[in-house]
């Protein structure tokens, strides 16, 4: 499916999926105040008063209405194929209603509300019957003849014979395709007056242009037909070769732009990402202050020197920030690092060593348990860093990189925690694997990813799993 259509479509599921929470949220209520249950011939609800209506409940409409589809989100499920796997549908769309009972749950707790339990456990599975029942209803509607017509385009094809050829065959392999090539131009033999003459003929949706950069001057004139007739007109731009960007088409002061992009495009689940960082930070901040307040005066009282360690590192696109630490090391740990260069274990531009001799007695307890990584709460809530990114690399460790690749790491914030610290930690030794699971991250992106892999730090972090 076309990225625009798939995007109109998206909103509409959206939308839809919301309103569907909601009714699931209502008839729960409904339920549980209307209907006898009888369950081995008892009523579920013998001797349970009637609970307030549901216009007391009206506020969390307003909740449940964005936050499901957002979870939905979270779990892929506009992202899936237009004819996906029942079993798979049923599978992610199951653990969204589990995740939002919670979610529902722990919002009810932080307001102090007494919505019956029982109405938050028939929320789950009534939701989840009304979104399968949409998703068939949907399969079934797709499937039918009345749908055909409405999912079709007719378009004329013009271009070389190799790039129509080429794009015919593609357009074969997908089995659920909507577009229809109803006439194929050769860009070499035919005039615009027989494309012309073509699209009235066939009455046509569109003209889909596939030709190489050097025929500019006849798809100029080709789309200039066309904005006369006010016919669509698509150009397949697939004569700039790129292995992995993913284009996206933009406007600067009027005129298009195609953006070639590897990092995730911007869109409000960076903005839930920014928000996420601010107020995880804020909190994590006002309920480790104890643990900070303590790390500091132990360093001041057992390490001579200043509490905090500061150092200029790559931040996004390598642009330098400061980042703060609890101070570690001896205060003369930068100066001896040279020397102790020939004991390096990490290969490439990153400096690691077991039992560092820079390190001081309380600068390894710090280290085990990541005590001295809290300071960048305040780099994260500077809006420096994010909770969840590729760690940042010393300014000349970034100046080092042997392979140009490797500054992708660098197309996204920094981050407290990542996949290398979860997955790999003071175990990988090549830096290449470091960069590969930064850029793991990178290519897989996506909030659901960020909450899974704070949740999996907290374990490493307790046991002690820390830097070497």
């Amino acid at each position: 499916m076309f990225r625009r259509k798939k995007q109109i479509l998206a909103r509409l599921q959206k939308a839809l999926d919301g309103f569907i929470f909601c009714l699931g949220i209502f008839l729960a209520h409904f339920l549980r105040n209307n209907w006898e249950m009888p369950v081995w011939a008892v009523n579920m609800f013998d001797g349970v008063q009637a609970i307030r209506p549901f216009s007391v409940w009206l506020w969390l409409l307003v909740v449940i209405f964005p936050l499901g589809p957002f979870l939905l989100e979270t779990q892929g499920f506009y992202q899936r194929s237009i004819s996906p796997s029942r079993l798979r549908l049923a599978w992610g769309v199951a653990k969204t209603c589990a995740i939002f009972v919670l979610v529902i749950s722990f919002i009810l707790i932080l307001t102090k509300q007494d919505l019956s339990r029982t109405v938050i456990i028939l929320f789950a599975p009534i939701s989840w019957l009304l979104l399968m029942l949409k998703e068939e209803g949907f399969r079934y509607y797709r499937n039918s003849g009345l749908a055909n017509p409405q999912w079709h385009k007719r378009f004329i094809l013009v271009g070389t014979k190799a790039d129509a050829q080429r794009l015919v065959t593609d357009l074969q392999k997908e089995p659920s395709n909507q577009l229809k090539i109803v006439a194929q131009f050769d860009i070499n033999d035919h005039t615009v007056e027989d494309l012309v003459e073509a699209m009235h003929r066939d009455s046509v949706n569109g003209v889909l242009i596939a030709a190489t950069h050097t025929y500019f001057g006849q798809i100029e004139k080709t789309i200039q037909a066309c904005e006369v007739e006010g016919v669509e007109v698509w150009l397949l731009a697939d004569f700039l070769n790129t292995q992995f960007s993913h284009t996206i088409l933009d406007e600067y002061q009027n005129r298009p732009i195609l953006i070639f992009r590897r990092t995730p495009d911007d869109s409000w689940h960076h903005l839930a990402k920014s928000a996420i960082d601010a107020t995880g930070s804020a909190i994590a901040l006002l309920l480790l202050a104890p643990i900070l307040v303590l790390a500091a005066l132990m360093v001041k009282i057992l390490s001579p020197g200043p509490v905090f360690f500061k150092q200029q590192r790559s931040g996004l696109n390598g642009r330098p920030f400061t980042m703060y630490k609890f101070r570690s090391m001896v205060t003369n740990a930068e100066q001896r690092k040279q020397e102790l260069e020939v004991f390096n274990e990490m290969t490439g531009p990153v400096f690691k060593i077991t039992n560092d001799p820079r390190i001081t007695p309380l600068g390894r307890f710090l280290r085990k348990y990541s005590i001295d990584e809290l300071p960048q709460l305040f780099n994260v809530l500077r809006g420096d860093m994010s909770l969840v990114g590729p760690r940042p690399l010393p300014i000349e460790e970034t100046h080092r990189f042997s392979d140009l690749a490797h500054r992708r790491r660098l197309s996204v914030k920094p981050g407290l925690t990542c996949l290398w610290q979860i997955e790999g930690r003071s175990n990988v030794l090549d830096f290449a694997d470091w960069v590969r699971l930064d850029l793991e991250y990178i290519d897989n992106w996506s909030i659901w990813l960020d909450i899974k892999i704070l949740f999996r730090t907290i374990p490493v972090v307790v046991r002690g799993s820390g830097a070497k």
